[in-house]
């Protein structure tokens, strides 16, 4: 039910699926720290024109095969994405996955989704019509309005949000006016299968609400934690900011091991944790949701394997990197998984 996603989720997944579609599981921590200077240049400078982009992973198990694609979010603005590689694996793919997503299912019907949508008014609102000055100390509220000045301009808007919601909207124009954005690989892959006449496979894990209304309201009055997730954002932004350049510009150039050897969390990771803990979420049952979510993407993996000779998918790369990726679970399956031609394996040998 698309409404109670929206209020819901909007916190949690306008965070995870742009920003670590963003948000997500670390990498493995590098063997050595990435070179200072180096590091100081990427942040600085957002990649242009035609790029690479990553290799693909090969996940198989005799003359079945599944093509990974690692995907990052944002990405350069004006990075112009050299996608054969992925275009040839789509063109001759059976079945295409989508990314594991979270679906909301509540059936209520059409005049049950009528009579919800005025209560979902105010969702993002402070409860008690309380602004953002009214939430914290004078000090805090200054380097709030410094950032904003920055980054967002004059909105009295979002003086009414509730600081996680506050905090994402500072986030999201942080990004764009670092030159990054979210919509760079979705448009390449959505057009070669408008070209074929496809459609992507959903790769879903539902939560079933039962009282839409009733969350809503909760939602509404309920106090989710979110004041440490605004304090740091301010605390890190630009740092955040300047680590997620410098991670769209090794995906963007290819350079898949000096990905791996940055952190892939940053501080919105905090404001995923207020919604994930909070009250509501525990009436959902959505505790491990990570760990659901890779289950979910597993099984689609392992059934389109069985099925098909040749299959494709896209995957947060944060979900291929690192000792807890998914690939550790396809291997222990028995599935044999090739990493993209010049990424070393995580005992820093290159992969044969």
């Amino acid at each position: 039910m698309r409404y109670s996603k929206v209020l819901f989720f909007c916190a949690v997944f306008a965070t995870t699926s742009a920003m670590a579609q963003t948000s997500t599981t670390s990498a493995a921590a590098p063997a050595s720290a990435p070179d200072k200077d180096r590091a100081t240049n990427l942040q600085q400078v957002t990649v242009s024109g035609v790029q690479p982009g990553p290799g693909l992973w090969k996940i198989s198990k005799g003359d079945h095969v599944l093509w990974v694609l690692g995907t990052l979010t944002p990405l350069p603005k004006n990075m112009q994405w050299e996608a054969r590689e992925v275009q040839d694996d789509l063109a001759r793919a059976q079945q295409v996955l989508d990314a594991p997503t979270i679906d909301v299912d509540a059936d209520i019907g059409f005049f049950g989704k009528l009579a919800l949508l005025p209560s979902l008014i105010g969702v993002r609102s402070n409860p008690g019509g309380r602004k953002l000055q009214d939430l914290m100390p004078a000090t805090e509220y200054a380097r709030w309005l410094a950032l904003k000045k920055k980054y967002i301009g004059h909105d009295n808007g979002v003086e009414k949000q509730r600081p996680i919601f506050a905090a994402i909207t500072l986030y999201f124009a942080a990004i764009k006016q670092a030159q990054l954005a979210d919509k760079v690989i979705d448009p390449v892959i959505g057009k070669e299968l408008k070209q074929r006449g496809m459609k992507a496979t959903p790769v879903a894990f539902t939560i079933q609400v039962k009282n839409p209304r009733e969350l809503v309201k909760d939602f509404k009055h309920e106090s989710i934690g979110d004041l440490d997730c605004f304090s740091k954002t301010l605390d890190h932004l630009e740092s955040d900011v300047g680590m997620m350049r410098e991670r769209a510009n090794a995906w963007s150039t290819g350079d898949l091991d000096h990905l791996r050897a940055l952190p892939m969390s940053n501080e919105m990771d905090v404001c995923v944790s207020a919604i994930t803990e909070s009250g509501i979420a525990q009436k959902l049952g959505v505790a491990d949701l990570r760990k659901k979510l890779a289950a979910t993407w597993v099984s689609a993996a392992s059934q389109a394997l069985d099925a098909n000779r040749f299959t494709f998918a896209s995957l947060p790369i944060a979900n291929l990197l690192g000792p807890n990726s998914y690939l550790s679970t396809m291997r222990s399956r028995g599935y044999r998984v090739d990493l993209p031609d010049g990424l070393s394996d995580e005992s820093g040998s290159p992969e044969k």
